[in-house]
């Protein structure tokens, strides 16, 4: 396969495992929830509670993306696989 083509799987499948992340936070954040803290607030809590849960999920998820991509960047050699996205590198400037 070609760079730019690993490139696009690298992006659709970092795309993917991200949202699959988010999904996975969300149900478990929306789990301890109703398991453990709605006993503890009125039932208005939940409207609210609702948007801080999806947003502490894609939160969560972004973290647990950057560290698996920063673990991803440590074992393979990026420039050798993938093409860059926003054009090609400059070379280095020679000394004059």
């Amino acid at each position: 396969m070609s760079k730019k083509t690993n490139t696009l799987l690298f992006i659709l499948g970092g795309t993917v495992f991200n949202i699959l992340v988010t999904i996975v936070c969300f149900i478990v954040l929306m789990l301890v929830y109703f398991k453990l803290l709605q006993p503890l607030f009125s039932g208005n809590a939940t409207s609210v509670a609702l948007p801080v849960i999806f947003v502490l999920s894609i939160v969560v998820s972004f973290f647990v993306y950057r560290l698996v991509i920063k673990i991803v960047m440590k074992k393979v050699d990026m420039e050798k696989y993938f093409d860059p996205i926003f054009g090609p590198r400059r070379p280095p400037r020679k000394p004059s």
